[in-house]
């Protein structure tokens, strides 16, 4: 093990505080909160040589080569190239955003995420994880940029309407991490809401570099995010986006999302004093958390790809219908989307409504699909249970220290 560097510890400095007497607060909670707190100084690493032991070193390589590998096996499995991929790559990318979410406490199942992806009622929740699919549609797709904006935007995207988060801007007050109504007793306080700017600047420099070996450039850069914590809310998941769009614009990954944050899941405990240690200026252990999370996240997208797979050799052999018909071509749809409406059907398909209605007829009739309600006549909603059972078994292995292991 490498010994712990300067070069990434966080330094403090003094800051006022003056309490909110309106706030509630216990007794002790009230001594302590007077007097001024120390907030961090994140280190400027823009220039900064990363230094780790050589075996940790080697398998964050092996772990880049199998983020590599899965991103290669599952866009060939998934057809290659085009629209034929779709349905997989929105898959992978919509469960990686629940997991994202989910290590912050946003947690949500299968079916109610495939419910508001088509705007149905749900809860709050699964609005939330929405949102961050398009964050982390928005980050990767702005990649090759690396600069405050594209961060900016997908802040944007994953905070739209929550007026507390101030969406798409830096935050403009002092935030501190755990510890109760004052910045005195926290686990950690990030810098003062005057230094984000450089600090986010020096930040963006560093992921722009290339001479970092890629798990370990990513790793950093997101250690250095969260110590920032550049917005009110939500810094934990544009944070893990930034990752995808690290490993996206370096080609690790081309098509596909692979689950990092499921990977992380397994050990959120671990992953948080990792970024404990990286404030200390101890880089190792965020590193191995990245490493074992690559490793963890691959093993459970190939299990969902198979199953899914698997489910979609079965529809195929139990429908009827001829190739090419509405009603086959709505299966890809469904394997994406797994709820879906007449309008969405006409949507996706280009088709009249009375050629919906039939598609979703045959499917129906093939035990593929089933209606959220037995009892409603306007507004009908079609749910695929195959596919949220392997969706929700995803979820609930990531959950898992094994994601393998019999549950």
């Amino acid at each position: 093990m490498a010994p712990p560097s300067d070069a990434f510890a966080v330094s403090w400095e003094t800051v006022p505080w003056e309490r909110d007497a309106t706030l509630p607060a216990s007794r002790r909670q009230r001594l302590a909160a007077r007097g001024p707190y120390a907030a961090a100084i994140p280190a400027r690493i823009r220039d900064t040589a990363s230094d780790i032991a050589p075996d940790l070193a080697a398998e964050a390589e092996d772990a880049i080569r199998e983020i590599a590998r899965f991103d290669a096996e599952l866009t060939a499995r998934a057809g290659g190239a085009g629209d034929e991929i779709a349905p997989l790559a929105s898959v992978l990318l919509r469960t990686e955003s629940a997991s994202s979410s989910q290590i912050e406490g946003v947690t949500a199942g299968a079916r109610a995420l495939a419910l508001a992806g088509i705007s149905q009622p749900t809860g709050r929740n699964a609005e939330l994880v929405a949102q961050n699919v398009a964050a982390m549609t928005r980050a990767i797709a702005l990649s090759d940029e690396m600069a405050e904006g594209a961060i900016l935007q997908a802040h944007a995207a994953l905070m739209a309407g929550e007026r507390h988060a101030s969406p798409g801007q830096f935050r403009t007050e002092q935030v501190w991490i755990g510890g109760g109504p004052s910045p005195h007793t926290a686990e950690f306080v990030p810098p003062r809401a005057e230094r984000i700017p450089g600090a986010m600047a020096d930040l963006m420099a560093f992921t722009r570099r290339a001479d970092i070996p890629l798990l370990t450039h990513a790793a950093i850069a997101h250690a250095q995010f969260e110590t920032i914590h550049p917005f009110a809310d939500g810094n934990g998941r544009v944070g893990r986006a930034l990752v995808h769009a690290m490993l996206r614009r370096a080609g690790a990954t081309t098509r596909m999302t692979v689950p990092v944050s499921a990977g992380l899941l397994a050990d959120t405990r671990g992953y948080t004093a990792a970024l404990m240690d990286f404030r200390r200026g101890d880089v190792e252990p965020i590193v191995r958390a990245f490493v074992n999370a690559a490793f963890r996240g691959a093993a459970n997208g190939r299990v969902l790809a198979e199953e899914l797979a698997r489910i979609r050799a079965g529809w195929e052999e139990r429908l009827p219908s001829r190739r090419g018909s509405a009603a086959r071509r709505l299966l890809d749809v469904l394997v994406r989307q797994p709820a879906l409406t007449t309008p969405l059907v006409v949507g996706e398909l280009g088709v009249a409504s009375s050629a919906a209605q039939r598609a979703i007829a045959q499917l129906t009739n093939a035990g593929i699909i089933e209606p959220r309600s037995a009892n409603a006549r306007r507004n009908r909603v079609w749910l695929a249970p195959e596919v949220l059972d392997a969706l929700d078994a995803f979820a609930a292995r990531a959950g898992r220290r094994d994601p393998l292991a019999p549950r």
